[in-house]
């Protein structure tokens, strides 16, 4: 169990409580938001909150979350930007892994330009193609790391074993899979993260399911603590791990400020426990 409010990513420490930035889009995460005033409000928000680890994807949109991200935030300052790429857009809710070395590059030289840097702080393989050669995904992400075009590379929704074959063409900084208090298949890739000193960003951070609606067992915990499900979620994540990073997402404010008030969320001992027995 984690005390540590902060994570060592590469040469960046940041806070561990981050920022998903996928839900700033439009429907179907296609297209721009219908409220674009308020999804910069959000980003705008978030600094002003001390989150300084916002995570998107060239994917978003497409392009979308990255043009907001430059808009509300560059210069970014302490605020490091973390992108994906990897997954083709062809509509909404339509996502086709990608992995060609080429295509991968012009995706990393594309979010340099939209993010307006030099060096992006975290990029990281959306998805490992099946169609492509591991090793072929792997080396373009070191050859774009040795030229100085990122300054860290991350994986997403993969297994141990994958981990380990990109670990021996370059360092992993971060692994990003689906995680949450009453979803748990990752756990074991969780646990290697933890030995291995790798960053864990659970998306999809916030508990469903039967056990956090209206009257669940998740859902009585939290009102008897006086906080909601999301907040109690995303305690629990921060209490779990001291390699996990939550990005919990958002397109208003109201609900953002609702997020980052889980910090100071205190669970003892003995309701970290009982939370992690629960199961959906």
């Amino acid at each position: 169990m984690s005390n540590d409010s902060t994570f060592q990513l590469a040469s960046n420490r940041i806070n561990r409580l981050g920022f998903g930035a996928m839900r700033i889009t439009g429907p179907g995460i296609w297209g721009y938001p219908s409220d674009r005033i308020e999804a910069l409000a959000v980003l705008r928000r978030a600094r002003e909150l001390g989150i300084d680890f916002i995570d998107t994807a060239d994917s978003y949109g497409p392009s979308v979350s990255e043009e907001l991200i430059f808009e509300a935030l560059h210069p970014y300052g302490d605020v490091k930007i973390a992108t994906k790429a990897g997954l083709l857009r062809t509509g909404p809710d339509v996502w086709v892994p990608c992995g060609i070395p080429d295509y991968l590059r012009q995706e990393c030289e594309l979010s340099l330009r939209r993010l307006g840097q030099e060096s992006l702080d975290l990029f990281q393989l959306h998805r490992i193609d099946p169609n492509v050669p591991d090793d072929e995904q792997f080396g373009l992400l070191k050859d774009l790391l040795d030229e100085g075009k990122v300054q860290a590379l991350g994986l997403s929704e993969v297994s141990i074993d994958e981990i380990k074959a990109a670990q021996k063409v370059f360092p992993v900084a971060t692994v990003q899979n689906l995680y949450n208090l009453t979803n748990r298949k990752s756990e074991d890739v969780l646990n290697y993260c933890e030995e291995q000193g790798i960053g864990f960003i659970p998306w999809f951070p916030v508990a469903s399911g039967d056990l956090a609606r209206p009257g669940g067992r998740l859902d009585a915990l939290a009102h008897e603590k006086g906080v909601s499900v999301a907040q109690f979620s995303l305690a629990w994540l921060l209490k779990r791990s001291s390699v996990m990073i939550p990005i919990p997402g958002t397109s208003k404010v109201a609900h953002l400020e609702e997020n980052v008030a889980s910090r100071d969320v205190e669970l003892d001992d003995e309701t970290f426990r009982t939370l992690s027995e629960l199961t959906s």
